[in-house]
């Protein structure tokens, strides 16, 4: 077994001593859900001491979307938001949406009426995020970049009591470094989980609490990103165009988005159904095969990149919401499972949720009981209702999947069915099942090269002498089954060159050998978790304030 993905090799250390700081609420992660919750918790009851803690280094440093919004939430959030907007913030003007063959394309006539976006905002969620945090703070809420909430706590009962932050100063061996500092407790009458999508703090109160024993599995894609600077004059500011078809083949569900901003500047990226079963498919190369295809690479040409990065989407909707609240904790936006898929939007989906989970616990003494059911009677859930069935028809095809969503919209999701959702981690072939599609994805010009060139785009910073963050329970499995059965996916579906299966003498049995786990190179997008065949990859928080510094993503 491996010693860096094994964490029986650690080096035993007695438990410290540590400092408790006690509110009324605390709220993991800085993003739309959990600065909305914040903000209108304040607003309602100024009295309520309400933390958000966050583990990137900077607010918004780890945030990642499209991202158009839609601006009914934040209007009722903020109502004088429109007069000191976000510092990337694009009133929408024009949408297309096309599809792709290897050498060419067609415009579809008609836009899908959830994909018309007049009167919505092109914006960097990662800057409004940066943008909202002052004004949460201006309320008298506290937030603490550079937090890495390690785990949660709780009471005798087994209550949520609330979280534990990650020890900074630990060697990659467990031992302590000189600048060793012990994690603080942070306990609240509240903790509310608004981590995004996979949080590993959510996966494991999941679990723990069985929240998803009525709902289907949650659904996942990986969406890659990149901020691009164009020579003066040719973006579009407010020009809205999707794609879909090639790259991808007929029976994997991917698509594109690319957004004109001010300044010449477009923001674009490619998003994988992470439920594919070819082991073969690499969803970072469809990303820069699909920049290089006519109808776009001419946009690029001469172009440079700003910023990149990748990230988790979760797309089950309303069939995979789990129960949403527990003794002592609630989930809300991306953590619950709220994006609208047809709509390709969930920060509107946030914020809704954040606010609502505010009215209800100011409305009831901080009780989180309750707020499960308000939440299903809610806008967000009718919502989600009408488009349920959406997403899971291309898992039987891109053309099934067309036809399905023009008949969801015509009843307006009033079907008598609702589709499954199966987990991305039991879809793969295994190698050989059946004949796999033809990559044939032609010449590829435009940077980066390979996907380490792309990490550097990420700016991804992680001390490489800390403890390993990406767990693998059973490293021989990776040299021997996988091998066999899959072909090691791991080192494709990774969009940051984190796996690798190297030569080695002492490899597991007898083998030749062994899985390298390259974590500095980590953008903590959680695809290895959502997609390992073997359910044998942990991600867990590394220490606070490591991982990407995207800008304006």
């Amino acid at each position: 077994m491996n010693p860096q993905a094994d964490p029986s090799a650690a080096v035993e250390v007695p438990e410290p001593e540590r400092d408790v700081m006690e509110y009324d609420v605390v709220t993991v992660g800085a993003g739309p859900a959990g600065l909305a919750f914040a903000i209108r918790l304040k607003q309602l009851d100024p009295g309520i001491s309400v933390c958000v803690i966050e583990k990137s280094s900077t607010i918004g440093a780890h945030i990642l979307s499209g991202a158009v919004i839609e601006p009914g939430p934040l209007d009722a959030l903020l109502p004088g938001w429109r007069d000191n907007p976000p510092p990337v913030c694009v009133p929408a003007t024009a949408d297309e949406l096309w599809y792709l063959t290897k050498d060419g394309g067609r415009k579809f006539p008609i836009v899908p009426p959830g994909m018309r976006n007049h009167g919505n905002f092109i914006v960097s969620l990662g800057a409004m995020c940066a943008w909202l945090a002052p004004q949460a703070e201006a309320l008298g809420v506290e937030i603490y970049p550079g937090f890495a909430a390690a785990q949660t706590l709780h009471g005798e009962d087994g209550t949520v009591i609330g979280v534990r932050i990650g020890d900074m100063g630990i060697a990659r061996d467990g031992s302590q470094k000189p600048g060793y500092t012990a994690g603080i407790d942070i306990h609240a009458r509240v903790t509310v989980l608004a981590e995004g999508a996979r949080g590993h703090l959510t996966k494991r109160l999941v679990k723990r609490f069985h929240l998803d024993a009525d709902s289907d599995p949650q659904a996942y894609s990986i969406g890659i990103k990149e901020l691009w600077q164009l020579p003066a004059g040719r973006a579009t500011p407010g020009k809205i165009v999707h794609s879909l078809g090639w790259p991808a083949d007929n029976s994997t569900y991917g698509g594109s988005f690319l957004y004109h901003l001010g300044n010449d500047q477009v923001a674009l990226g490619y998003v994988t159904g992470l439920d594919y079963g070819d082991p073969e498919f690499r969803p970072w190369e469809a990303f820069q095969q699909w920049k290089n295809h006519p109808t776009v690479k001419p946009l690029l040409e001469g172009g440079s990149i700003l910023s990149a990065g990748a990230r988790a989407i979760v797309t089950g909707g309303w069939q995979s919401l789990p129960r949403v609240e527990m003794p002592g904790a609630l989930l809300i936006g991306d953590t619950a499972g709220l994006l609208n898929v047809p709509k390709i939007k969930g920060t509107h989906q946030a914020i809704r949720s954040g606010m609502l989970a505010a009215e209800h616990l100011a409305a009831n003494a901080l009780a989180p009981e309750g707020f499960d059911a308000k939440l299903r009677a809610s806008e967000a859930m009718r919502e989600l209702r009408a488009e349920r069935n959406i997403k899971p028809g291309f898992k039987k095809g891109l053309w099934f999947g067309l036809a399905n969503a023009a008949w969801e919209t015509v009843v307006g999701g009033r079907s008598p069915w609702t589709l499954k959702v199966t987990p991305a981690w039991s879809s793969l072939d295994r190698l050989g099942a059946r004949v796999q599609p033809e990559r044939d994805w032609g010449q590829r010009e435009l940077p980066p090269r390979d996907r380490l060139a792309g990490v550097d785009f990420a700016a991804t910073e992680h001390d490489e002498d800390q403890p390993v963050h990406l767990l693998v329970h059973d490293t021989e499995v990776c040299v021997t089954r996988c091998a066999e059965e899959y072909g090691n996916p791991c080192t494709r579906f990774c969009p940051a060159g984190v796996y690798e299966i190297v030569d080695d003498p002492d490899g597991p049995a007898g083998t030749g050998k062994r899985l390298q786990i390259n974590a500095a190179n980590c953008v903590h997008c959680k695809t290895c978790d959502i997609k390992d065949p073997y359910e044998i990859i942990t991600w867990v928080t590394p220490e606070g304030g490591s991982g990407p510094n995207y800008q304006n993503l």
